[in-house]
């Protein structure tokens, strides 16, 4: 098969052939038709991330895809039938607190490394090898449309927040980093849960007038001027039970903390956008507060298994609509232009895709 490969960090990845990959009992062999690129892909490939990866690696988490082989322990898929190929691969071994490797991005630690030895090519190319449970049924698709399904691999992000937050039907959401990558996915996702309001921050007064064009009065953006706890409960209808803190890595914890404090007594705090782990201060809540308010905070690191079926559900139904996305799809001889535009800044909503 032809894939794009990372030989070394800071090197433009080379698209050559490799062996195809050979299917193994509790596995799926997949052909990729559209594999997602992420805003910040090149600072992963470049090292800027300090993520787990083991090199050489044929990267891309996720993709959408056909089956193209199934092991002997797939009961209902069957070759040709379209999925959403996850790329949270965890180990069977611990059941309670399994290893979990990111296909083609990163691991968590030594046990995520030690599945990267087998299942640590991704999906920039024809063909990539998942764990069975990874290859969700998508139903039947337009494959012109494959590129816009690839959204479904972004939103799983904060809906694995969400529902580590217990999100109800008809309460208020704050979604720190609104106008990010992650941020507005997690606006559109929290609304398609049934949110009644969706509290959005930020300093990118044009993004957050996109937010609230596309979602009505349902979104109550709040531009950040670095004083902003008591803004933020103002802005909201009523109080807010569940904040979700989608910020990345380079950007400061004021927002985090200012957000997080916004919360009700007895609501509920998901961190999981990385704040401090390139180095910067780490996140500070009063323990009084935490503790007289019966607040939550939670860490979540993507999303269970389970999140993949809800989520496909939720955009068949039309609650979570994918038309929104625009996409931009590159064929894999130009996976450096791919790189580039999925890094050029427009993010929010903008799907950058590669097609093998």
């Amino acid at each position: 098969m032809r894939a794009a490969v990372l030989e070394e960090f800071g090197k433009p990845l080379s698209v050559r052939e490799l062996p195809d990959p050979v299917l193994g009992t509790g596995e799926i062999l997949v052909d990729v038709v559209a594999a997602p690129v992420l805003p910040y892909a090149a600072e992963v490939f470049r090292g800027e991330r300090n993520y787990l990866l083991t090199l050489p690696v044929v990267p891309g988490a996720g993709a959408v895809g056909r089956v193209r082989a199934t092991g002997p322990d797939a009961t209902r898929l069957a070759p040709g039938d379209w999925v959403l190929c996850d790329p949270v691969i965890r180990s069977r071994d611990d059941a309670l607190t399994p290893d979990i490797t990111l296909q083609g991005l990163s691991a968590r630690g030594e046990g995520g490394l030690f599945l990267q030895r087998h299942f640590g090519h991704g999906a920039y190319a024809e063909q990539v090898l998942l764990p069975t449970e990874n290859a969700i049924p998508l139903g039947a698709i337009d494959p012109g449309d494959a590129g816009r399904w690839t959204a479904l691999a972004l939103c799983l992000v904060p809906y694995g927040g969400l529902l580590a937050a217990d999100l109800r039907p008809g309460e208020t959401v704050l979604v720190s980093g609104a106008t990010g990558n992650f941020g507005s996915a997690g606006v559109a996702v929290a609304l398609a849960m049934g949110a009644a309001c969706v509290v959005a921050p930020g300093r990118d007064e044009a993004a957050l007038a996109d937010l609230q064009r596309r979602f009505g009065a349902r979104v109550r953006t709040v531009r950040l001027t670095g004083d902003d706890t008591a803004r933020l409960r103002a802005a909201a209808p009523g109080p807010i039970d569940v904040v979700l803190d989608l910020l990345p890595p380079s950007a400061s914890t004021g927002p985090v903390r200012a957000a997080a404090m916004a919360v009700r007594e007895r609501g509920r705090v998901v961190l999981m956008g990385g704040v401090g782990m390139l180095g910067g201060d780490d996140l500070a809540l009063p323990y009084p507060w935490l503790m007289r308010n019966s607040v939550t905070v939670r860490g979540q690191w993507l999303h269970p298994r389970s999140a993949n079926a809800s989520l496909i559900a939720l955009a068949r139904a039309g609650l979570l609509d994918l038309g929104g996305f625009a996409v931009t799809e590159f064929g894999l001889d130009d996976i450096a232009g791919a790189l580039d535009h999925a890094a050029s800044g427009r993010t929010r909503f903008a799907l950058t895709v590669v097609r093998p």
